[in-house]
C-alpha cells in the first residue's frame, strides 16, 4: 500500500541531474558540430556545412581497414565471451564449481583494475608466448576485458530466476541442456543480450590495451584515431567518431526497445 508520501524528487534535484546530463554531453555534441565544418580544421561553431568528411572517412582505405579490424574483434571477442560467459555464469549460480565467491573475484578483475595494468600485464604475457602482435592474441585480449560484463549481467539474470521451472522441465523428460536451452536461456536472454551490448562497445572503443598489443601492419579504430588527435586534429577524425557516435547509439536504442535493457543497467 502507498503511504502517500511524494517519492519524486524535487525540482532542484531535476534540474542538477538535467544539468550534469547536459554537460557530459557537451563534448560529444562538439565533436558532432565539427564534423560538418568546411574547413580543415576543427571550429566551433562551424564555419558552413559539409558532408565532405564523412566521404574522405568512408573513401580512406586506412580508416576502413581499421573499421574493419575493429568490427572483427568485437563481434569475435562478443561472440567468445558470451559463450564462456554464460557457461561460467550458470555453473558458478548453481554452486557446481569450488570457491565460488573466488572466481567470480578473479572474473570481475578486469573491470576494476587500470586498463593499463591489463595491457601491460597481457604484453608480457604474448611476448613470452609469441603471441603479440598476432590477430589471436588480439582476440583474446579482448575477450579477457568483455566477459566480465556478460559475467556480471548473466548471474544478475540467474538470480531472479526460478530454479523450478527447469526442475520441471527436467521433470518433464527433457536433458540438462535441453532444459537450459528451452527453458533458463529464453528467460536470461535480455541480461545476455545487455551484457554482450557492453562487451561489444567496450571491445570495440578500446584503446589502454589495444595499443600494448598491436601488430605493426595492424590497427583498429580507436587506436587510428588516437593516433590522428597526437598528429593533428581535422574534421576528418571528428566524421569517423560522429559516425561511431551514432552507431553506438543506434544500437544501444533498438536493444533498448527490444530487450528492456535498462532492467540490467
Amino acid at each position: 500500500m502507498s503511504d502517500g508520501t511524494d517519492h519524486r524528487p524535487g525540482r532542484a534535484v531535476t534540474a542538477a541531474a538535467i544539468a550534469v546530463l547536459v554537460f557530459l554531453q557537451i563534448p560529444v555534441l562538439v565533436v558532432m558540430l565539427a564534423a560538418f565544418s568546411t574547413t580543415s580544421y576543427l571550429t566551433i561553431p562551424p564555419k558552413g556545412l559539409t558532408l565532405a568528411w564523412f566521404g574522405k572517412v568512408l573513401a580512406d582505405p586506412t580508416y576502413l581497414a581499421a573499421i574493419r579490424m575493429s568490427l572483427i574483434l568485437a563481434f569475435g571477442s562478443t561472440l567468445v565471451s558470451t559463450v564462456l560467459g554464460v557457461a561460467a555464469a550458470y555453473a558458478l549460480f548453481r554452486r557446481t564449481l569450488p570457491g565460488s565467491e573466488a572466481i567470480i573475484a578473479f572474473l570481475m578483475a578486469p573491470l576494476v583494475m587500470p586498463a593499463v595494468v591489463v595491457g601491460v600485464a597481457l604484453l608480457q604475457f604474448f611476448s613470452l608466448t609469441g603471441l603479440r602482435g598476432t590477430l589471436f592474441g588480439l582476440l583474446m585480449a579482448h575477450v579477457v576485458i568483455t566477459v566480465p560484463y556478460i559475467v556480471r549481467s548473466a548471474l544478475a539474470s540467474l538470480a531472479g530466476l526460478d530454479g523450478a521451472l527447469e526442475e520441471a522441465a527436467r521433470v518433464l523428460g527433457a536433458t540438462g541442456l535441453e532444459a537450459f536451452r528451452l527453458v533458463t536461456l529464453p528467460l536470461i536472454l535480455p541480461g545476455v543480450v545487455a551484457g554482450a551490448l557492453f562487451a561489444f562497445i567496450t571491445s570495440l572503443d578500446n584503446v589502454p590495451v589495444t595499443i600494448f598489443l598491436i601488430g605493426a601492419n595492424q590497427t583498429t579504430l580507436p587506436v587510428l584515431i588516437f593516433s590522428s588527435v597526437e598528429m593533428g586534429i581535422d574534421p576528418s577524425v571528428a566524421a569517423v567518431s560522429t559516425l561511431l557516435i551514432l552507431a553506438t547509439a543506434i544500437v544501444l536504442i533498438l536493444a533498448e526497445r527490444r530487450f528492456r535493457l535498462h532492467r540490467f543497467v
